[in-house]
């Protein structure tokens, strides 16, 4: 069944606060087991919204949800609602917990407003834009999101996630403003996007090794296709949270323009978890600092002074020690590379292991601003290089077409590298 919002009292004038209202609509369409809230074309200004299960939101063209900007509209996220999440964050202004067959979908935009909290800069606890937790069976589609206020499309632990034709903009410099973020989630699929933000355009997670209900579910089966990113740290990137594991991830026809990375993965020690089984192919970077990127010394959040995370010494594996392999890449592009094309830095404890790699083309141009790729890690030495590779084995590179002014590949503390066809 379907409800007209403005029928109930909901009102499309960009200035008054609906959240109230829709509060009351949403326990009517509750108690009739479901059904669809339509948004007429209008401005219509709300905090959290909480969607349960068969129910779902359709916005028609030319309307907009108008995320309030008085956070005593938006609650904490409490154990009651999300039994085990520790985060402490604000509830998402579209959010569900523990919901099934839920949607957003239609020609309209939600609007998150995100300048009223982008001030408090290091204080991730401010609202997604849209966070559905613990869910099965959720559906967003061709809508349009903007100035999300943190993260924008969060899915976490969740089951049966297909986010396709949809749109973001968060200004590029607007603070952890993620495009698509899938947590500790299974059977997720991604595409037909066009992504651009201030952060990560698409980031793969489960979790830190604080995150007590994340890091419970691995990331699994998840396929990006047929997107665009522009701008962002990273278009597609993997972690740094992974303390639950991430597996089975195909990456494809993607294109990247103007973002920091085009492929990045990251994490460090005691994060422990693993990344496996991940197949990236047919992807065009441009005007990119880095192409491909993975980097077991990720600093943000991390204690500068904890030696043991950024040693270059051989550490005791433990538990809490990272895992990557089984890494498959082929049919990249990358033109106007400004700071390396590849660069692999592994543990010497664990090296990255089980890497593929098959007709890359780059065209590495080292111009002043790609600094800022390789600088994260320590190994400016890199910047200009084609391939880095540092604590990492049985690699295997054919059909590699690098241009760069530096060396095309450097190896360090690496076993079994093999390219094209010349063992080294």
């Amino acid at each position: 069944m379907r409800y007209d919002v403005t029928e109930f009292s909901v009102i499309g004038d960009g200035k008054t606060n609906n959240t109230k209202a829709i509060e009351v609509l949403i326990q009517r369409v509750r108690e009739n087991s479901g059904g669809t809230l339509y948004f007429p074309c209008g401005k219509y200004v709300t905090g959290s919204v909480r969607l349960f299960s068969n129910m779902g939101i359709y916005l028609d063209a030319g309307a907009v949800i108008l995320g309030s900007t008085d956070y005593a509209d938006y609650p904490k996220i409490t154990q009651e609602v999300a039994p085990g999440y520790t985060r402490d964050t604000y509830r998402a202004l579209i959010t569900a917990f523990s919901a099934e067959n839920i949607f957003i979908e239609g020609n309209g935009k939600i609007d998150g407003r995100g300048s009223a909290w982008w001030h408090k800069t290091h204080d991730t606890a401010r609202p997604r834009a849209i966070q559905p937790i613990l869910c099965k069976n959720v559906r967003i589609s061709e809508i349009t999101v903007e100035n999300s206020p943190c993260w924008t499309v969060h899915p976490m632990c969740c089951e049966n996630v297909t986010i396709d034709g949809i749109t973001i903009k968060n200004p590029y410099d607007s603070p952890n403003t993620d495009g698509i973020n899938p947590e500790s989630s299974r059977n997720v699929r991604i595409s037909n996007c066009c992504v651009d933000v201030g952060d990560d355009c698409i980031t793969i997670k489960s979790g830190t090794e604080d995150d007590d209900l994340q890091k419970k579910f691995p990331c699994e089966n998840i396929t990006v296709t047929n997107c665009t990113m522009i701008h962002g740290h990273g278009g597609v990137v993997i972690g740094s949270e992974m303390s639950g594991g991430i597996k089975n991830v195909v990456i494809s026809n993607c294109v990247f323009q103007n973002t920091d990375r085009g492929i990045r993965v990251k994490t460090r020690r005691k994060r422990g978890g693993y990344m496996k089984d991940i197949i990236v192919s047919n992807i065009i970077m441009e005007n990119i600092l880095a192409g491909i990127t993975v980097n077991e010394y990720y600093s943000c959040g991390a204690d500068p002074n904890d030696t043991f995370l950024f040693s270059d010494e051989k550490m005791p594996p433990t538990a809490d020690t990272p895992e990557i392999s089984g890494i498959s890449l082929s049919n990249i592009t990358g033109r106007n590379i400004k700071g390396v094309g590849m660069y692999m830095y592994g543990l010497p404890e664990k090296p990255i292991s089980n890497v593929r790699m098959s007709n890359i083309d780059f065209e590495v141009t080292g111009s002043n601003e790609g600094i800022n790729a390789v600088s994260s890690i320590g190994r400016k030495k890199s910047f200009g290089e084609g391939i880095f590779l540092e604590n990492a084995r049985d690699i295997i590179m054919t059909n590699m077409h690098i241009q760069c002014s530096k060396k095309k590949y450097e190896l360090k503390h690496c076993e079994r590298v093999q390219i094209n066809g010349e063992m080294l």
